[in-house]
């Protein structure tokens, strides 16, 4: 079974020879010169360029290429080997991916359906430009839905006393044949040992209650507490509980007037909402990770 979304012909020929360079190194003059320079020498055609310092005197320097290249395929390896040169004169960390190869991912779920299914429906319609593999769940409650979308959906049941067990029955279904895992949803902690395995590549999704309204219940609780904003953080996970990298947020309004099942519908819209854009410009390439922090530009 072919689990790849068709590609309209405007996306094969726009993608076939386009690559991504994404680039961290300290700040000093004549990055872009050096970069831009580089490519035109390898006949190279930039079409975008996104960049940012977080200081310019001893600070970090952060770039995104999109460029065009000819006969990419034949030439990538080429490419990165001679740009070795010009990052080590400038300890960059580089970064080359080829945009027409879709990241492959694996969906994580329990219960709850709206963050799944927000993915499943930007899938089908080709606005989330991956690949899913494969949609694994520690209940049977999705099965029919996910494979209704020609995805294949592996029950893998998780208790305190099978967890370990059952994290290596999910590294088994996902080596080899993802390049991220996103967590919409799947309400259990991921172990280090899992980590490890995709650091900085497990996006999940939580409501921005935390860490004020820790626990059961946040928004029982946050109704009580009469709050007046409500919203969802998308982020890679990391040891830390809740606590790695933020990708994209977004919040809305609420009153007196939102009884707490309104507060739980608004805030299904927002986490859906939000997760799928992380995980859109995550396969996009478009965020970097510098220590606990990310620098994204968004389309």
């Amino acid at each position: 079974m072919s689990l790849n979304h068709p590609s309209s012909p405007d996306r094969t020929d726009r993608y076939r020879d386009r690559a991504r360079m994404l680039i961290s190194c300290p700040d000093r003059p004549g990055i872009v010169a050096a970069v831009s320079a580089f490519l035109a020498r390898h006949e190279a055609n930039i079409v975008q360029s996104d960049q940012y310092t977080m200081h310019p005197s001893g600070g970090l320097f952060f770039i995104r290429i999109e460029f065009d290249l000819e006969r990419l395929d034949s030439r990538l390896a080429e490419l990165e080997r001679d740009f070795a040169i010009v990052a080590e004169s400038f300890s960059m960390t580089c970064r080359i991916t080829e945009a027409n190869r879709r990241k492959r991912l694996a969906i994580f779920v329990s219960k709850e359906d709206h963050c799944l299914l927000e993915l499943l429906w930007q899938w089908k319609a080709g606005d989330l430009d991956a690949d899913l593999q494969m949609v694994i769940s520690n209940h049977p409650d999705m099965r029919e839905t996910v494979e209704s979308f020609g995805i294949p959906y592996y029950h893998v049941p998780v208790t305190a006393e099978t967890k370990a067990e059952a994290e290596r029955r999910q590294l088994e279904l996902v080596d080899g044949k993802v390049d991220a895992i996103v967590l919409a949803r799947y309400m259990q902690i991921i172990s280090p040992y899992f980590l490890e395995h995709y650091a900085n590549r497990i996006i999940n999704i939580h409501h921005s209650f935390l860490p004020a309204f820790v626990g059961g219940k946040p928004y029982a609780q946050a109704y009580e507490r009469g709050v007046k904003i409500i919203g969802a953080t998308a982020h890679y996970v990391t040891a830390e509980l809740d606590g790695g990298p933020i990708i994209e947020q977004d919040v809305q309004r609420v009153s007196h007037r939102h009884s707490v099942e309104d507060l739980k519908r608004i805030g299904r819209h927002i986490e859906r909402i939000v997760l799928a854009r992380a995980v859109s410009w995550h396969v996009e390439d478009r965020v970097l990770v510098h220590e606990n922090k990310t620098v994204v530009f968004p389309s």
